[in-house]
């Protein structure tokens, strides 16, 4: 007996179906099995990047390492130039402390910032000193020749009351000169030492062991031996690079 040809058409849609279900659900495992494979890929990538980093941090950090015993040798070496008294105060602990503040290279740039600023101050204040001086110089010998000329005109009987009015004017003039030079010599001393005391809170900001803002006499002189040791030190860098370029 022949099956009604409906039942037929619903077999065959029914099958049709169960195959596009088994293809969507073998889609679906290569999807998962693709996408946990693309996981695992980047969970590896990730490792090999985490490791790579961790090697290259170890490398860096021996090079720092290197580095910083060696300039520690040097530091010691320059020491042995400087008085037993400042050889003292330089310890094992506080030349260690520099070496790793010198380690990559920005403490050499403050240093010879400051010490360029240093030296355009100076350049400058010894040329305000300087046209202070003459122009003081020529206030003189205008006075000079102005009291010459009058010297020159006057009557005899008169001179002597002249020239006693020219003294005092004269040592008026020498005391003000002198009021004018000590005020120069006074801002000279004032922003030199203003000048000390930036860098010495520059060099206390950026880590520099021994830096701070003081006016102690043994303070100032160790400081100063330091900003020597650190300049040496700049000049055996730069000739060493020259050296290997």
């Amino acid at each position: 007996m022949a099956r009604p040809g409906g039942f037929e058409a619903a077999e065959q849609q029914e099958e049709q179906q169960q195959q596009e279900e088994q293809q969507q659900e073998e889609q679906q495992q290569q999807e998962q099995q693709q996408q946990q494979q693309e996981e695992e890929e980047e969970e590896e990538e990730e490792a090999e990047a985490e490791e790579e980093e961790e090697e290259e941090e170890e490398e860096v950090l021996s090079r720092q390492q290197e580095r910083h015993y060696r300039l520690l040798a040097e530091l010691q070496a320059l020491v042995k130039a400087l008085p037993s008294s400042c050889q003292q105060r330089l310890s094992y602990t506080t030349l260690s402390e520099l070496a790793l503040a010198l380690l990559d290279g920005t403490v050499f740039e403050i240093v010879q910032g400051l010490l360029e600023i240093q030296h355009l101050t100076e350049k400058n204040l010894y040329s305000q000193r300087r046209q202070l001086h003459s122009e003081h110089r020529g206030l003189k010998q205008e006075l000079f020749h102005r009291h010459k000329e009058a010297q020159q005109c006057c009557r005899p009987h008169n001179l002597p009351l002249l020239r006693a009015a020219q003294q005092r004017e004269m040592e008026a003039m020498e005391q003000q000169i002198r009021e004018e030079q000590r005020m120069m010599d006074e801002k000279i001393v004032l922003e030199l030492d203003q000048k000390v005391i930036d860098q010495q809170s520059t060099l206390e900001k950026a880590g520099v062991s021994g830096f701070y803002i003081t006016t102690n006499p043994q303070e100032l002189t160790l400081q100063m031996n330091l900003l020597e040791l650190i300049r040496k030190l700049q000049q055996k860098e730069a000739e060493a690079e020259k050296t290997f370029s």
